[in-house]
């Protein structure tokens, strides 16, 4: 679903999830302890990783509400550089 390299920058910021539990897809960041501050810092760190920006409209808690929907965030940004 998503590179190594994401799993490895959002795994810190899921206190609540297990370091031998599997991260699906679809599982609720905010359930896996995904706080405000934490949001803030995952926004960045991605940014900083994948060189891309979120776009104001991408800055919101459905963006960061599960792997899922976060990864194609970030990867319609990088289509969206790429072009």
């Amino acid at each position: 679903m998503w590179d190594d390299q994401f799993e490895q920058i959002i795994r810190p910021f899921l206190p609540f999830l297990p370091p031998q539990e599997e991260l699906t897809p679809d599982a609720d960041l905010l359930d896996l302890g995904l706080d405000s501050l934490g949001t803030v810092q995952l926004l960045g760190t991605l940014e900083d990783a994948y060189q891309v920006r979120f776009r104001d409209s991408a800055l919101t808690m459905d963006t960061f509400r599960t792997g899922r929907v976060l990864w194609d965030t970030v990867q319609s940004m990088l289509h969206s550089t790429a072009s």
